[in-house]
């Protein structure tokens, strides 16, 4: 399950020492893409009190928004499991899908016809310029993991996520499943 060797489509898991940053604290992200000229990826645990009706009035849709990351933050952006229906996504891995035509997915969400268990929408993505997500993992900011949820990683709750990633990972871990998240509060 832990990988040494980050690639498209595994999960950066936060390390229990990154505190402090809002961002990143206790979050777990999918990397959408990953090459020598950087990697992006969208933090799956992370929700905001917005839904998709409040950014996009054209839609009753009350789909839930999450926090992508610190970049492009005024941009949304989507992950999905049904290329079928979107022209234009990009494939990650294990049915995972980024994008696609936004016209197309509002149309299939008035209709109907794209359920919350399906796709995922995000403010912004978390990006690294080449070799600077490669130093922070040397730093042991990250824990490269596979995903072993696949297209199901879509609807996984995000209240709980970190937890059940640390007990997974067992050993030292395990102890920080329960810590409060911000350890003054301690």
């Amino acid at each position: 399950m832990i990988t040494s060797k980050p690639k498209k489509g595994h999960l950066l898991i936060a390390e229990p020492s990154i505190i402090g940053d809002m961002s990143f604290n206790r979050s777990i992200i999918l990397l959408a893409d990953y090459t020598t000229e950087g990697s992006i990826g969208f933090i799956l645990n992370k929700p905001l009190e917005y839904t998709l009706s409040d950014l996009v009035p054209i839609t009753e849709a009350e789909f839930k928004v999450y926090n992508g990351g610190p970049v492009e933050q005024d941009n949304l952006y989507f992950i999905h499991k049904i290329p079928e229906l979107i022209p234009g996504s990009i494939e990650i891995s294990l049915g995972i899908y980024w994008g696609g035509d936004f016209d197309t997915v509002l149309d299939l969400i008035n209709e109907g016809r794209i359920t919350d268990s399906e796709i995922r929408f995000f403010l912004g993505y978390s990006g690294w310029e080449p070799n600077q997500l490669e130093k922070e993992l040397e730093l042991n900011s990250w824990i490269v993991s596979e995903n072993v949820y696949k297209s199901d990683i879509i609807s996984k709750s995000e209240h709980l996520f970190w937890k059940e990633k640390m007990l997974e990972l067992g050993g030292d871990y395990s102890i920080w499943s329960n810590a409060p998240e911000n350890p003054s509060y301690n």
